[in-house]
């Protein structure tokens, strides 16, 4: 009896320690300096408005006062930076080849591929992509996909509160555009649950406002219309990704959502 009540009181004690502190991190935690905030990001400098990672995206997306533009860069073979979704140009030019194996030279790449859509990002050694995160300690951290996991199994065990976190950056999507990208009748009855699983342990309001207490932003992607923008925001999200950012732009000026001082 007494094994029982010292095992119930133990329990009880931790289970309203840890949700105090996911109400209030602060008790336990310094909030993270943050050097910057992002509400309105452009994926691939608004992809669905422009040719994606031109620097005419870019512009537009500058122009209409985005705060972010999410890019992706590959190096060539002569270690010059490339700013490209894919490793591979089949997608976006027909060609078969992948950036790594191309020169940056207007005889092997450019001429292949309109140099205005194929941005050089600088001229960069390998070392610099490889290393910076390691020498720059001002280069901001975003979760990887095992530390998601486990700050998905750390949330819902109650050690959230009690863990100390290095990241400043949670970047997810959300689950529940899959089945507005495909068609719902031509997705197994396994893929729905799947995709209903993974919406329902993400996205999380009482995660989402943790993290932010604790000054971790948190970014999701890619959103493409209102209904998911106001989703991604009533539930305390930082930022969204869209590939429409002049749609953004206009539901954030509606509803009055503020942009970063």
């Amino acid at each position: 009896m007494c094994a029982a009540v010292y095992v119930l009181s133990t329990v009880t004690g931790y289970v309203l320690t840890s949700a105090l502190l996911l109400k209030c991190p602060y008790l336990l935690h310094r909030r993270k300096r943050e050097t910057f905030l992002s509400r309105h990001i452009s994926h691939r400098g608004g992809a669905g408005e422009n040719l994606e990672n031109t620097m005419a995206a870019f512009k537009h997306a500058v122009d209409l006062g985005t705060d972010m533009l999410e890019l992706d860069c590959h190096l060539t073979k002569d270690e010059q930076v490339v700013v490209s979704h894919d490793a591979n140009l089949q997608r976006s030019t027909g060609i078969n080849a992948y950036i790594s194996d191309m020169a940056y030279t207007v005889s092997e790449l450019v001429v292949k591929y309109d140099r205005e859509h194929l941005t050089v990002w600088g001229n960069a050694r390998n070392q610099i992509v490889k290393k910076c995160y390691k020498e720059n300690p001002r280069i901001p951290v975003l979760f990887s996909l095992p530390r998601v996991l486990q700050l998905l199994g750390l949330f819902y065990t109650g050690l959230l509160p009690f863990v100390p976190l290095k990241e400043q950056f949670l970047e997810i999507p959300m689950p529940s555009i899959i089945t507005k990208l495909k068609d719902p009748n031509k997705l197994t009855r396994s893929q729905r649950f799947i995709t209903w699983l993974a919406d329902t342990l993400l996205m999380r309001k009482a995660l989402f406002e943790h993290l932010t207490a604790r000054g971790i932003q948190v970014y999701v992607w890619v959103l493409n219309d209102e209904e998911d923008f106001q989703r991604a925001f009533d539930l305390g999200a930082t930022g969204v990704m869209t590939d429409f950012p002049t749609r953004l732009k206009d539901f954030m000026d509606r509803n009055g959502i503020s942009k970063p001082q």
